[in-house]
């Protein structure tokens, strides 16, 4: 049991799933995630020192950060998201006080769902509350974002961030990652339900190819604005305009970019048949985005493909496909209710059999992003 009788404050800000819409954040796409019941939360109290203490319910570390010294803290393998938060933080004008951090993390590191994203806003939405400051939500998530960038090496789009930040019970957030225009529609699954499966492949988006692929999308639009200059981003390229001028993009280029232009149109789909609850529809379409993601984009591998395909299979799925950036991590489905035990089993034994691994499964509770406590 922990001992925080002697914080001021818990704060906590969810991990996210992802249900369509993924590897476009950074081309200027619209996303719909969902925050999780899985959260970060920080319990803090002020310690009136220059110093910020870090400790963690799971590990045995315990590091000092010095607050006249944030710049130099990229090295460390834990503290350097919270030194990246504390210094942005300050940076963007605001007050930051000595403090001791007590951390403590439900969402699964290496799951692709965002726990970097969940220890980022909560650390800065602690750092502000023990320094009695309001916060703005979306202005914490663009901080956020820069320590993933600037600290975590991650040249990330702003969906895990902002849905961690700016996350609501029972609702998706349709964001457009250009714009920062969102708004939320109720998760109305009817006689569904949400299952999300741990392929349980460690990944690592610094040492993946998740930066290659931002640089090849990037590639693309370069390319494309010299024929189509009125474009500020890739997710303006219409699908009839990208096949005009296919033939000036070098194939794989091709590729990335036609994953992102058909999965922007998947997007509006699947909001449009969130609102009119027409759950086959949306089943389907979370189908065919797993399917561009491993053909076009190639970011899934043997064990997420191994994952979506077994569900895939199962009578009771609607629908299903990799969630997050890739390279390991879960997969999201859609299944009818009163089959989701044997669903279950059934991606189990055959994903088992065929890859080696033991999927794991986590709760689809759907939550609020920040929740701050005064303790």
């Amino acid at each position: 049991m922990l001992d925080t009788k002697d914080y001021t404050y818990r704060v906590s800000a969810a991990g996210r799933v992802n249900l369509i819409g993924e590897h476009v954040d950074y081309c200027g796409g619209k996303v719909m995630p969902c925050a999780l019941g899985l959260k970060n939360t920080v319990y803090v109290r002020p310690n009136g020192t220059d110093l910020l203490n870090l400790a963690w319910t799971d590990l045995p570390d315990k590091v000092t950060l010095d607050l006249n010294n944030l710049r130099n803290y990229r090295t460390l393998k834990h503290a350097k998201y919270h030194a990246g938060c504390a210094a942005f933080w300050r940076e963007a004008g605001h007050r930051v006080v000595g403090c001791d951090l007590l951390m403590d993390c439900t969402v699964p590191f290496g799951s692709g769902l965002s726990s970097s994203a969940a220890i980022e806003v909560s650390t800065i939405v602690a750092l502000a509350v023990a320094a009695g400051e309001p916060y703005d939500p979306v202005e914490v998530a663009l901080v956020a974002q820069r320590a993933e960038h600037e600290y975590a090496g991650v040249n990330c789009g702003i969906m895990d961030q902002f849905a961690s930040a700016n996350g609501r019970a029972g609702h998706a957030i349709l964001l457009d990652c250009n714009t920062l225009a969102h708004e939320f529609i109720p998760v109305a699954l009817g006689d569904c339900v949400l299952v999300i499966a741990d392929c349980k492949k460690p990944h690592s988006l610094v040492g993946s190819k998740y930066n290659e692929r931002r640089a090849e999308v990037e590639t693309a639009l370069g390319m494309l604005q010299k024929h189509l200059p009125g474009i500020t981003c890739l997710a303006d390229v219409k699908p009839y305009e990208l096949e005009e001028y296919r033939k000036v993009l070098p194939p794989v280029i091709h590729r990335r970019a036609k994953h992102v232009v058909e999965e922007c149109e998947r997007v509006r789909l699947a909001a449009e048949a969130m609102r009119k609850g027409t759950m086959s529809k949306f089943g389907e379409l979370l189908t065919a985005s797993h399917r561009s993601l491993s053909a076009l984009y190639e970011v899934t591998g043997r064990e997420l493909d191994a994952l979506a395909e077994a569900a895939q299979d199962h009578r009771g799925c609607l629908g299903s496909r990799m969630t997050g950036a890739g390279f390991g991590g879960c997969t999201v489905s859609l299944v009818r209710r009163e089959e989701e035990e044997d669903f279950k089993a059934w991606v189990s034994e055959r994903y088992h059999a065929k890859t080696g691994y033991t999927a794991e499964f986590y709760p689809a509770e759907l939550a609020d992003g920040i929740t701050v406590e005064k303790l």
